[in-house]
């Protein structure tokens, strides 16, 4: 079966998706030790995209959600697959969007009873005073749909409205867009790989994200940490708060309406109560660093081949269900179940 991993160069990303070259060159060496034939495309235009569906590949691996054009909308490559009737791995458009923002998902998320920390919208100089702010301190301070710990810091955490106007104005100039304003959780973190098997059922892999102490006493998952990867991904003991953090995990992806695979951010205050973070549906695929197939080992023990399968398990069925009768059997149509 031929297999195109599609792919744009990431500096005019906000959002890395697999994340860079050698990542996405590890899932295609991946998929070719799982018995496939494949390419990685480096697409910037329509046209580059037009020559993959010339190709017809049986399935695309969208390793990014969209392409950026000057001038123009971004190409969803969700969408325009959907449209050439090439069938494509992970979440259709309108779900990716819950991806790329983070206070949509949270509004819809919230509006199905799925629990998510208190914010607002904020932009310079909209408040006065503390007493106007929605939310009370502390408050943490972070981009609308930046990703990988881009714009947090120590200085993300704030107590007083001098702290947070400095922030705010600080995002607002670096990002160009308005900042998203969260009520302070001061519990742990947490992530849950999902992957979806030929028959529907979801594999949760949950982990704890233990970031480094700084040097004013927190444990912040910003850039720097995510760059040095001094962060420690760990398994859960503790069984009955595993089970709560993989249920909202599991309740937050099929609520969003996501297909295939996901990573969903969960937190928890210091009384252990769980709250939806962020959802990120076309995950790191780094071997060896990325979240999502380090929760896979960790909570599983599966190795990185065993993730790609599991990637592509979803893809792959939607392949052989649309064949003729004739072309499901052989070696050009190898399938392997999740499990």
């Amino acid at each position: 079966m031929y297999i195109e991993l599609i792919t744009t160069p990431n500096d005019a990303l906000k959002e890395s998706g697999f994340g860079s070259l050698t990542a996405c060159n590890s899932v295609l060496n991946s998929i070719r030790r799982l018995g496939y034939s494949g390419k990685l495309c480096l697409c910037r235009t329509k046209e580059d995209l037009d020559e993959v569906v010339k190709r017809k590949p049986k399935l695309v691996i969208l390793a990014v959600k969209y392409i950026p054009v000057k001038n123009e909308e971004n190409i969803w490559l969700s969408e325009y697959f959907a449209q050439h009737g090439i069938n494509f791995t992970g979440s259709s458009k309108e779900v990716l969007k819950f991806d790329s923002n983070k206070v949509l998902a949270k509004a819809h998320l919230a509006n199905k009873g799925i629990k998510t920390a208190d914010y607002f919208i904020a932009i310079p100089e909209q408040y006065s005073s503390k007493s106007e702010l929605p939310v009370a301190f502390p408050l943490f301070l972070k981009p609308l749909d930046a990703a990988n710990g881009n714009g947090i810091d120590d200085l993300s955490y704030v107590t007083n409205f001098n702290d947070y106007k400095s922030k705010v104005a600080s995002l607002y100039s670096e990002f160009n867009q308005p900042v998203l304003v969260e009520e302070y959780l001061d519990g742990r973190e947490y992530t849950v790989a999902i992957n979806v098997k030929e028959d529907g059922e979801l594999i949760a892999s949950p982990v704890e994200i233990i970031p480094p102490t700084s040097t004013n006493g927190l444990r912040i998952l910003g850039a720097q940490t995510k760059k040095d990867d001094s962060e420690k991904l760990v398994r859960i003991d503790d069984s009955e708060l595993k089970n709560r953090i993989i249920k909202l995990a599991i309740d937050t992806f099929n609520t969003l309406g996501a297909r295939d695979f996901g990573r969903i951010d969960i937190i928890t205050n210091e009384a252990g109560k769980c709250f939806f973070m962020e959802a990120n549906l076309v995950p790191g695929m780094t071997q060896g660093t990325s979240y999502f197939p380090h929760a896979c080992n960790i909570a599983h023990d599966f190795s990185y081949d065993k993730v790609i399968e599991l990637l592509l398990t979803g893809g792959l069925a939607r392949v052989i269900s649309t064949l003729p009768p004739n072309r499901c059997s052989g070696s050009d149509n190898k399938f392997v179940t999740a499990l």
